[in-house]
């Protein structure tokens, strides 16, 4: 499987993603002391929605598409508004209305993980941002230059576990979501978390997993579990049913250390964005502890 950001800007697993990901940051404001964030694997940072990668899948319009006219009830609104607000930004829209932040027709570009991280920091706070691909990496540098609060590195991602862990700040999140080009990615990850762990034993971590075959999700799982890791908080959202060889509709998150209230939080919200972006027979979504304290 191929993963390159841009194909998929904005889409369900997008939406999933960088949601959990707003949460997170929400909850590490409440403390005043600075903390730092670490992207391993970046992207562009910024993704054009008529470009020809994006108009190529087109799919956003199921995923940030969706959630803009969707019919938000206070309490999930409440929950996605950091995020929103992120989105609304990039677009140069300058308020979000709980319930009705802004018209689909009004999005143009979709911001990525660095790009959502960026606009919540707060001037105490850092944001270190890798990517391998040339390119991508050239964009992204490109994006935040002159930026003192965040450092771009062109860097393996799986090496930026190694070489930026444990931050100075000593309080931060890890977000840890490669393109899954290559077969053993599912090891890497649960080898990745090891590592990470071991450096940075207080952090955040939230892993990115597509759904393309139950059985090798399983096996992910169990790896995991084996690792002796407590506090493995597992996310999941399925727009229809899981089918191997056919289009992405399920993606996951492992978060461990998560926030307190993040369990609660996303128990409401992640049913609620099964029923918004659901394609087909089989849409759900699951949060529960793969493995407790």
């Amino acid at each position: 499987m191929n993963y390159r950001h841009v194909y998929h800007a904005g889409n369900f697993a997008d939406v999933l993603k960088h949601a959990v990901l707003a949460r997170i940051i929400v909850h590490l404001q409440k403390k005043e002391t600075a903390f730092r964030l670490l992207d391993t694997h970046a992207g562009t940072g910024l993704y054009d929605l008529s470009s020809a990668e994006a108009q190529k899948t087109g799919e956003w319009r199921n995923g940030i598409g969706r959630i803009l006219r969707a019919p938000l009830d206070p309490d999930n609104a409440a929950l996605l508004v950091p995020w929103l607000a992120a989105v609304a930004a990039a677009n140069g829209i300058d308020q979000v209305v709980p319930g009705a932040p802004f018209e689909p027709a009004r999005l143009t570009v979709y911001p990525g993980s660095p790009m959502i991280a960026r606009h919540m920091l707060r001037k105490v706070d850092r944001l270190t941002v890798t990517e391998l691909h040339p390119a991508d990496f050239t964009r992204l540098s490109t994006l935040f230059a002159g930026d003192v609060q965040v450092k771009t590195i062109e860097l393996d991602g799986w090496l930026a576990l190694k070489s930026f862990l444990p931050p100075k700040e000593r309080r931060g999140a890890i977000l840890v979501d490669p393109p899954f080009e290559q077969p053993d990615e599912f090891r890497r990850l649960a080898d990745g978390l090891v590592d990470g762990l071991r450096r940075f034993a207080g952090g955040v971590f939230a892993l990115w997993y597509p759904i393309k075959d139950e059985a090798e999700t399983d096996a992910f799982h169990r790896a995991l579990i084996e690792t002796g890791i407590r506090k493995i908080l597992r996310v999941e959202l399925r727009t229809a049913q899981v089918e191997p060889g056919r289009p992405l509709t399920g993606s996951g998150l492992i978060l461990v250390n998560p926030p307190w209230t993040l369990e609660a939080e996303l128990g409401r919200l992640v049913p609620a964005l099964a029923e918004w972006l659901a394609t087909g027979r089989g849409a759900g979504g699951r949060v529960d502890w793969l493995v407790a304290e």
